[in-house]
């Protein structure tokens, strides 16, 4: 059976997708990317860029596989996507984009996550503390404390400076804008975005415009991380994109 490549979102690891793994049917490969998760970690800096991690998750499967990325994971996953088109049946992103064509914005993103991964060397809780209370992931309020104190353990249990290492390489101003390889994209596509993330929905809707198999899916009582809020709603969207291919 043609397994599905799980890619989850920066902090994260392969059990934070598991609203995901575990409603696909067939063989789930869910890696932790470079810097999360209990490691180990690479030495090499570079093993912690898109390109490197897109790299990689090819490298582990010969034959075309789906592939299901979240926010990062969906960075990492649209890159192998562009990059090696036969490779990949069918992509479903979740609130990821495509980087930042702008060089000031690069810049800028760039120096806001060198910001954050010293913050990550200095004091790693604090941290930790200030990204759950992002506005971004505000919405998961609606999980209730049980669940998000477990995902607080979870992110505590990355190593720091490992963790810092993937930010600095992984930001959306260091990684290689993907706007002009959208095409290249011609396996069936989700793009996939919770309703109250208003951000994204724009992203998804301009990445729609530029790749001509996508289809944009707004899920109705999430955020960001629409896959752990409504997890029914994304797999729907994602089964349906994968019967496409």
């Amino acid at each position: 059976m043609t397994p599905t490549v799980v890619l989850h979102g920066f902090t994260g690891d392969a059990g934070t997708m598991e609203p995901i793994t575990s409603r696909l049917s067939g063989p789930v490969d869910a890696p932790d990317l470079p810097g999360h998760g209990p490691g180990p970690h690479p030495a090499d800096e570079t093993a912690y860029s898109i390109d490197a991690m897109a790299d990689g998750v090819l490298a582990r499967h010969a034959a075309p596989f789906h592939m299901v990325g979240y926010s990062m994971g969906g960075r990492v996953a649209l890159t192998a996507a562009c990059r090696h088109p036969e490779r990949v049946l069918s992509l479903s992103l979740i609130g990821a984009s495509a980087g930042l064509l702008d060089p000031e914005a690069r810049a800028a993103r760039a120096a806001s996550d060198d910001a954050l991964a010293a913050q990550i060397e200095g004091d790693f809780e604090g941290f930790v503390d200030r990204w759950m209370a992002n506005p971004l992931f505000a919405t998961q309020a609606r999980l209730g404390r049980d669940v998000l104190a477990a995902a607080r353990v979870q992110r505590l249990g990355n190593d720091p400076a490992a963790l810092a290492w993937s930010l600095r390489a992984n930001s959306t101003g260091r990684m290689r804008p993907l706007h002009h390889d959208l095409a290249a994209c011609t396996m069936p596509v989700a793009l996939i975005a919770g309703a109250d993330d208003e951000k994204f929905v724009a992203v998804a809707r301009d990445l729609a415009d530029a790749i001509p198999t996508a289809t944009v899916h707004v899920i109705d009582g999430a955020g960001h991380a629409a896959h752990l809020e409504q997890p029914d709603a994304v797999i729907a969207a994602i089964l349906a994109t994968q019967s496409r291919a």
